[in-house]
Order: C-alpha cells, then sequence, then structure tokens
C-alpha cells in the first residue's frame, strides 16, 4: 500500500578513507542540496577498501554536524547498541538534540541496532557474543533509553524518532513493532511485502499500528537512465508501492561522490509533486 508520507532522501555519509575536513564539507553541500536526513554509522575502522584506512568515531561526528547543520535531521546508520551504556546513550543522544535544536525542535534521529561487525568487539574488547545475545541485548535496552529521555534534566526538545535496522523476522520485527518510528532494511519488494506482513502480525501481537512506523531502504548508484535491479528507479518505484518512504544513498570516501544524489532528489521530488505530499 502506497503511505501518504512525503518521499525522504538521506545520505550515509560513510566516515572513512576521507579526512575530516572532506565529511564536513560533503555534509555541508548535501544540505544545500536539500537531502532530507544525513546519515554516518557506528564502527571503528573500514567496511570497504583499505581496512587500516582513515576512520572517524560516528557519536563525535553527530554532535559536530548537529552543530553544523540547520535543517536536516542527522542520526547514525545505524548505532551499535553494544558499545555503550544504555543510559549514556540516551544522554548523548538528548544531548546532540538539543545541539540540533537552533530554537526549535531537535533534528536526531536515534537510528539503532544489535551490532555485527566482530573487529570492532574484539579491538575495543567488547564481548561479541551470538546474534540472539546482542538482539536481546537491544530488546532490553531500547525501553531503558526511552525512560531514561523522561528522566533527563532537560529533556529532550521533541520524542526523539527510534529508527532500528535489521530484518530478522522473528526478534528484529518483533523489536520494531514494539519501539521503533522508522524500520529500515535491504529488502528487495518481494521480500519487503513478506516482512511488512510479519511487521503487521507483531504489531498486533504487541497491540501497534505498524502502519505507523517509517519505511526505510537503501538505494545505489543513480536511478536515470536504469531500470529493474536493485539500483535503479524500477526497483525504487515497486518498494514506493508497497509503502517505503526514505531510501538512503551511501557515499564513501575520499571523495563523496554526489551526483547520484542529485538524481535521487529530482526523483523525491517528481514523486512528491505527483502525490501532492513535500518533504519537510
Amino acid at each position: 500500500m502506497t503511505s501518504t508520507r512525503p518521499i525522504r532522501i538521506g545520505v550515509q555519509l560513510a566516515p572513512q578513507h576521507a579526512p575530516y575536513e572532506r565529511i564536513r564539507d560533503a555534509a555541508a553541500e548535501l544540505e544545500e542540496l536539500g537531502v532530507d536526513i544525513l546519515f554516518n554509522w557506528d564502527h571503528f575502522f573500514p567496511l570497504s577498501g583499505e581496512p587500516d584506512g582513515l576512520h572517524f568515531e560516528s557519536w563525535t561526528i553527530l554532535a559536530a554536524l548537529a552543530e553544523q547543520t540547520t535543517r536536516v535531521e542527522i542520526g547514525a546508520l545505524v548505532n551499535c547498541n553494544s558499545y555503550r551504556n544504555a543510559n549514556l546513550q540516551a544522554d548523548m543522544a538528548r544531548t546532540i538534540d538539543h545541539i540540533s535544536a537552533k530554537g526549535g525542535e531537535g533534528r536526531f534521529i536515534f537510528g539503532t541496532g544489535a551490532g555485527w561487525f566482530q573487529r570492532d568487539y574484539d579491538e575495543y574488547g567488547y564481548d561479541f557474543g551470538t546474534p540472539g545475545t546482542r538482539l536481546a541485548a537491544l530488546a532490553r535496552d531500547l525501553p531503558v533509553i526511552r525512560a531514561r529521555w523522561e528522566e533527563l534534566n532537560p529533556r529532550p526538545t521533541r520524542r526523539i524518532p527510534i529508527l532500528i535496522g535489521g530484518g530478522g523476522e522473528k526478534k528484529t520485527l518483533r523489536i520494531v513493532a514494539e519501539h521503533a518510528n522508522i524500520w529500515h532494511s535491504f529488502s528487495d519488494a518481494p521480500t519487503l511485502e513478506r516482512k511488512l506482513g510479519i511487521l503487521a502480525q507483531h504489531g498486533s501481537d504487541v497491540g501497534r499500528d505498524t502502519s505507523e512506523i517509517e519505511i526505510s531502504t537503501e538505494v545505489k548508484r543513480r536511478p536515470i537512465g536504469t531500470s529493474g535491479g536493485s539500483t535503479g528507479v524500477g526497483a525504487a518505484d515497486e518498494l514506493v508501492e508497497l509503502g517505503a518512504t526514505l531510501f538512503t544513498v551511501g557515499l564513501s570516501g575520499p571523495h563523496y561522490d554526489i551526483d547520484a544524489v542529485k538524481d535521487w532528489l529530482e526523483w523525491r521530488d517528481a514523486h512528491n509533486a505527483r502525490r501532492g505530499t513535500a518533504a519537510s
């Protein structure tokens, strides 16, 4: 079912293989172009290219982006729940929310997940555990985070949106149904359709109307002049028909080629004009 939400375009600026100044400049250029959200990721080493290449920490960059920008929302795609105490995560998120507010509501999105990159765990001294134990920890910690937001002084400027990444049908989607405002996955259209049905059932089990959850996915390369597959407008249009409205382009250093983003912004604007909606 097509959503009535406006389509939004996010960009994930991978904090790898580039000096910080290049990340900062790319963020400024992308905000000027009109992207809706700037994401990074929460890792300690590059995920592609030279394994020991340049890399920067997620949350400190997010705080800098909160101060630097004025309009875009910001967040990690996604934070690793294992790396920080739940109450500390809540306090950090609240603080960035206030940094980003600029006299109005904050612009921070709390994107989070259970974690998966073993090198991070091993080199920084965290217990890797199993997928099951990491998901159990995420389910345990999200209520703690939400409760801490109510106790902090000052509280967040708004109800901080929670984005949960992952597509596990038994556990992750149950957590999504309970806590998420945004659900991010890497699903093609048939997979997304099936998982949305499973998500709705989890919602029924926990008393939540999951149609209120924004559906997010990743797109690649340029949309113009392509069709079908994971990279083109054909696939993206199918996902829109199923209810997806947040599409994120991943960019990596050292150059952060933004030409593809311009094309996706044109695609967004054309869709929203036809639908009579507009991104905020």
